[in-house]
């Protein structure tokens, strides 16, 4: 059946996801080498603007970091205010790697493609899109809704929604809730009726983020001598043994109630207490990776740093651990890493963000669910916990209830997963009408 539905933010959002992914706003996690999105942030303030938004420009802690905030009231004052929250900032992409320039925005056989077009600058462009058909429309939302485009999330948000939280509260008065990135896309399961069914995956929790530098000094000397204390093989050893650990198998809440849908709704039978349970979730295909990593804190070795001269055994040599950990565990795993890596290899955080869980209930899912269902009246709304991180963790701490929210219907075959930082990046355009649509009938009904 041909799809007749047409609004403003229909007709423009293709074209605004294209034109943000033309903004280069690579971040490398250093300022000195960081492209900076202020540039991005002026163009999204000024399509604000055009409409009639009063548009606040705000650099969170170094020149370049732009924020951007813009606020539509809504009919009851005495509500709490919604946050929509999206970022900015993309990570590196190498360009002889990929189909398209990974800058070019390119539409093509039927997507978005591009640095962003999922991570997250199809939700920025969706948002933007509505922001400026409520104003243009004379909308009046149910509540206060404030939109709010920001810098470094994928460097964890220290130039960006921590540096905000903690200098500038004030833009978030009144908020009480928040959806962001990283929900409200479509997993397509086998039922046993043969009919295949899509669960619209909302994210109630994640896993927090700990990177971890771990360091083993020793005695420097000449490389042709015997050295029984050995900076290099020490770190190396407890490296291996740290990258090579099974930490134990913990089902959260929000997992435990994804696995309890997946098992209602799917041929597959998976229980939370299955001592195959891992096994099982393999079955789902690719969105497996990020299942299958919240059902245990992991510590991935990334990086390792040590001597200047092949014939010079150092005195000290470092490596940098990326470590996820899940709701509640956060005391026990630094035990379990401590016990691992010996007395021997000193530890201290590079970056350390909490992680955060919610439950799946109230009027606020009660109004994602109704707008999922409005537009696929067959499907159902699940809760799950996300392995990474988003700035969520950043408004919880100001008592912001937090869910990833950013819809879309997807391919029942694409590779969801691998194309967060991945290689030819982009976005089903079908997926984001339909991702307009019911964010525009979520944010109406909220």
């Amino acid at each position: 059946m041909t799809d007749i539905r047409t609004s403003r933010a229909r007709d423009e959002v293709v074209d605004l996801v294209s034109r943000l992914i033309q903004f280069d706003t690579t971040n490398t996690g250093e300022l000195a080498t960081t492209v900076g999105e202020e540039a991005c942030a002026r163009w999204v303030g000024e399509q604000l603007a055009e409409v009639g938004y009063e548009v606040t420009y705000v650099e969170s802690g170094a020149p370049g970091r732009g924020n951007v905030f813009a606020r539509l009231p809504g009919t009851d004052p005495e509500r709490g205010a919604l946050l929509v929250h999206t970022h900015l900032d993309v990570v590196p992409a190498q360009p002889e790697d990929w189909s398209v320039h990974p800058f070019s925005g390119t539409v093509s056989d039927g997507y978005v493609w591009g640095r962003g077009a999922v991570d997250m600058k199809d939700m920025v462009g969706m948002a933007l899109a509505l922001a400026r058909q409520f104003r243009r429309e004379g909308t009046v939302p149910p509540r206060d809704l404030l939109f709010a485009f920001l810098a470094d999330e994928e460097a964890g948000g220290a130039y960006g929604s921590h540096w905000l939280v903690e200098h500038r509260p004030e833009l978030f008065d009144g908020v009480t809730e928040a959806i962001g990135e990283v929900g409200g896309f479509s997993l397509t399961v086998d039922t046993p009726s043969g009919e295949p069914k899509r669960l619209y995956l909302v994210e109630t929790a994640e896993k927090g983020i700990a990177w971890m530098r771990l360091t083993a000094t020793a005695t420097a000397g000449h490389g042709s001598f015997l050295h029984e204390h050995n900076a290099v093989t020490i770190l190396a050893e407890a490296v291996a043994k740290l990258g090579r650990h099974e930490f134990p198998l913990i089902v959260s809440d929000s997992v435990a109630e994804f696995i309890g849908a997946v098992s209602e709704e799917s041929t597959l039978e998976i229980r939370a207490d299955s001592p195959d349970l891992e096994s099982a979730l393999h079955k789902l295909g690719p969105l497996a990776r990020i299942l299958g990593a919240t059902l245990r804190d992991t510590a991935n070795p990334t990086m390792l740093d040590a001597g200047y001269k092949a014939n010079v055994i150092p005195q000290t040599a470092t490596a940098v651990v990326d470590c996820r950990v899940l709701p509640g565990r956060q005391a026990q795993f630094e035990a379990e890493v401590d016990a691992i890596i010996g007395p021997d290899v000193t530890r201290e955080w590079v970056t350390k963000l909490e992680s955060y869980e919610t439950t799946f209930d109230g009027a606020l899912v009660d109004a994602m669910n109704a707008a999922v269902l409005a537009f696929d009246p067959q499907a159902r709304t699940v809760p799950y916990m996300l392995s990474g991180g988003t700035d969520a963790k950043a408004f919880a701490k100001l008592g912001i209830r937090c869910f990833g929210f950013a819809p879309l219907q997807l391919p029942a075959d694409l590779d969801f997963a691998g194309l967060f930082h991945g290689v030819d990046e982009r976005v089903p355009v079908d997926g984001l009408l339909f991702g307009v649509d019911v964010l525009e009938h979520f944010l109406l009904n909220c």
